[in-house]
């Protein structure tokens, strides 16, 4: 009998979403209360895996039991779980549902902003430069819907079978007199690192020091520039997860 568990997380403390030694993630943790409310040791699997600091506000994994769960799941949890994850949903799915292979949209949202401010530290990425060019930004923005290999912007291509994704929607949105932005990415998948490496060529283009024909040029070759650094994590949340068999707000 397989559930799927609706829930969001603030990625701040933690290594990511992966279970590994010596580091705390959200997987262990979550994984450590259920098997503790179900008297038997479970694993969840998640839609992906988010790395250190980044977070999710929207985000499922599916988890299998033996028996129909008769309890409030969902009350009880969130008694036990840390303030910074919370479980929305207990959700009863068909036996074959997985919560990464049938997900058919994913949405991205990275924050950034130019004033260092306190209350944004943890959920958005502060980088002091002025005079940024949004026009030539926006324009960068809109490049991206028109390709589909994004092995320019992955951190490790050669471990995935395609660096192929279908891009459904792009926008950069810009408030606070040209001081803080929202880049919003969606797409049926992305690759590691993927959306990190973008921004950090989109500010690069707004400072100047990347073209428009050299971004253009490492989406059509698949060719990196010159200096491959991504985007701090910090500013990176997963914000909605779509699939053909349920409706969620």
């Amino acid at each position: 009998m397989r559930y799927f568990l609706h829930l969001a997380y603030k990625g701040t403390k933690y290594r990511g979403w992966q279970s590994q030694p010596k580091a705390r993630s959200v997987q262990e943790v979550l994984e450590k209360h259920i098997s503790a409310l179900l008297h038997q040791k479970k694993t969840v699997h998640p839609c992906g895996r988010t790395d250190a600091g980044v977070h999710a506000s929207q985000f499922f994994a599916h988890l299998e039991v033996e028996q129909k769960i008769d309890f409030d799941l969902v009350f009880r949890i969130n008694k036990l779980l840390p303030n910074d994850i919370a479980v929305y949903d207990l959700i009863k799915v068909e036996d074959h549902a997985n919560a990464q292979l049938d997900a058919i949209r994913r949405t991205y949202q990275y924050y950034f902003h130019l004033d260092k401010n306190p209350f944004l530290e943890e959920t958005s990425s502060w980088y002091d430069i002025e005079n940024l060019d949004v026009k030539n930004m926006k324009s960068a923005v809109d490049l991206i819907k028109k390709y589909e290999d994004f092995r320019a912007m992955c951190l490790q291509p050669d471990a995935h079978n395609s660096t192929l994704c279908s891009i459904f929607e792009t926008k950069l949105k810009v408030e606070a007199n040209n001081r803080q932005f929202c880049f919003e990415i969606t797409a049926n998948r992305f690759l590691r690192g993927m959306i990190r490496l973008l921004v950090a060529r989109i500010i690069e283009i707004g400072k100047g020091q990347l073209s428009l024909k050299q971004f253009q040029h490492a989406l059509q070759t698949g060719e990196r520039v010159q200096y491959h650094k991504s985007a701090h994590p910090q500013g990176l949340h997963l914000t909605k997860v779509v699939y053909p068999y349920l409706e969620m707000k």
